[in-house]
């Protein structure tokens, strides 16, 4: 099921994860689920009038599990795939998760449910421009991990550099992060460099409406 964030901006809340449809100047799908949602993101693309196979692009905020899962399980797609560097040699397959890191040890657990996939896979850069869409390269939670925020939709879609809990922002915690303190960090960066935006997407929790960007700054004064 799709809900409607904000004029084409489309929400869909998946096995305990978010995933984001945005109809900027190509169909664009922010994350993935987890491997067991690709039936529920089809359903949500339909929900919202359009299929999988006009998608054109998706924008990775970071590998995990839950947010690349069932990317090679979606029918009919064909999209460029846009994900920061350090994370994209991981979902190319080109370097593994450190055994050395909990976070790492975790991805490594859950890399099998994983398949590869058959689209092209680019990285991309801090303050690349994509479309309507500007990265932001927002690392801890994992060391590829980048936000997006869309200037034209009023949207920014953090991935887990944030969670919602009870109507409030909290950081990604150490039990699923690299490095908290570089979360930190990466949450005052983008408070400071971001444009204001009203909707806030993020990976896991219920999606803000509006006052994003204020919210985003509470939590970095914080």
């Amino acid at each position: 099921m799709a809900t409607e964030l904000a004029e084409g901006i489309h929400w869909f809340e998946l096995t305990g994860v978010n995933a984001y449809l945005v109809e900027d100047d190509v169909l664009t799908l922010v994350d993935a689920g987890t491997p067991f949602d690709a039936h529920a993101i089809e359903t949500g693309i339909q929900d919202a009038g359009h299929t999988v196979g006009d998608i054109e692009r998706v924008l990775l905020t970071h590998y995990d599990f839950d947010h690349v899962g069932a990317l090679a399980r979606l029918s009919d797609l064909d999209a460029t795939i846009r994900v920061g560097a350090a994370d994209a040699a991981v979902l190319t397959g080109e370097r593994k998760p450190p055994w050395n890191n909990h976070k790492g040890l975790l991805q490594r657990v859950s890399g099998p449910f994983v398949r590869m996939l058959d689209c092209p896979i680019e990285p991309i850069a801090d303050g690349e421009q994509v479309g309507s869409f500007t990265a932001y390269h927002t690392p801890g939670h994992t060391p590829g991990h980048t936000s997006f925020v869309n200037e034209e939709r009023s949207a920014g879609f953090l991935g887990d550099l944030v969670f919602e809990d009870r109507g409030a922002l909290t950081a990604s915690p150490w039990l699923v992060s690299y490095d908290t303190a570089t979360v930190e960090r990466s949450v005052r960066s983008l408070a400071e460099r971001a444009p204001s935006f009203d909707a806030l997407g993020m990976g896991h929790g219920v999606p803000f409406c509006r006052g994003g960007d204020e919210r985003l700054a509470e939590l970095a004064a914080n």
